[in-house]
């Protein structure tokens, strides 16, 4: 039996001024975790707003992603309170809510990641909370909280108008952007790579560290296993003398 509190790699990775490097997966396999694990990622995202997460999937997920020494992340399918404490309480230490698109819904966001001073969380006895066993670990509210990372995506037209009172809100850790919704939100569906989309994301960019914060992509690179297997397998099959 061990009293040690699971530790966030990104946290301690941005503490110390470094890059995390990590795996994104839009579907559940223990086996591409253990090896991300085994190859030296220090993250994992689960896609459950458009992946095929349930809620007993991520309870194991999970487990195998703290044996292999990654901190499991997600992006959840919206920003209910109910929904995002399922993903903590199976020990999802990572969350990103989709949509962040004023000030009233980062609140939102970042109250449901955190307990009480710091946000709204409710206490559970899942194994994200060591089954319920916090009595034997002192300090577990703060060390949770402090390791939670919480991130605001910001993928919608209305985000222009609302960035200065978004970034005020405290309890936001990072921003990420998402040129696909983005490029709907403009009315250029399909086109991720429009200038125009390239111009909101700049400007958002830019708000964001004007106001002393960062971008997910400033702290944290991340792979599709999707476009990993992709990649390699075209590459080998062209190395065959076999193209697409």
């Amino acid at each position: 039996m061990t009293n040690t509190m699971r530790v966030n790699n990104v946290v301690s990775n941005m503490a110390q001024g470094n890059m995390s490097y990590g795996l994104n997966l839009s579907f559940p396999s223990t086996t591409l975790i253990e090896l991300a694990g085994r190859v030296g990622f220090e993250f994992v995202t689960f896609d459950s707003e458009h992946g095929p997460f349930t809620v007993d999937m991520l309870d194991d997920l999970c487990r195998i992603a703290d044996m292999a020494g990654l901190t499991p992340m997600a992006r959840v399918p919206n920003i209910e309170h109910p929904t995002i404490l399922r993903f903590l309480d199976r020990g999802i230490m990572g969350i990103t809510g989709p949509h962040i698109v004023n000030a009233e819904r980062a609140q939102k966001l970042a109250d449901a990641c955190r307990y009480v001073p710091r946000g709204l969380r409710s206490f559970g006895s899942g194994r994200g909370a060591y089954f319920g066993d916090v009595e034997s670990l002192p300090g577990y509210m703060e060390h949770t909280n402090d390791n939670i990372l919480v991130i605001a995506q910001l993928e919608d037209v209305q985000v222009l108008d609302n960035i200065a009172d978004i970034l005020a809100v405290e309890g936001i850790d990072l921003y990420a952007s998402g040129a696909q919704d983005i490029a709907q939100s403009l009315g250029l569906p399909g086109q991720p790579n429009h200038p125009r989309v390239q111009e909101f994301e700049a400007e958002v960019r830019d708000a964001v560290d004007a106001a002393g914060k960062h971008m997910a992509d400033d702290v944290m690179d991340s792979a599709r296993a999707t476009n990993m297997f992709m990649d390699g397998a075209r590459a080998f099959l062209a190395s065959r003398g076999k193209g697409d």
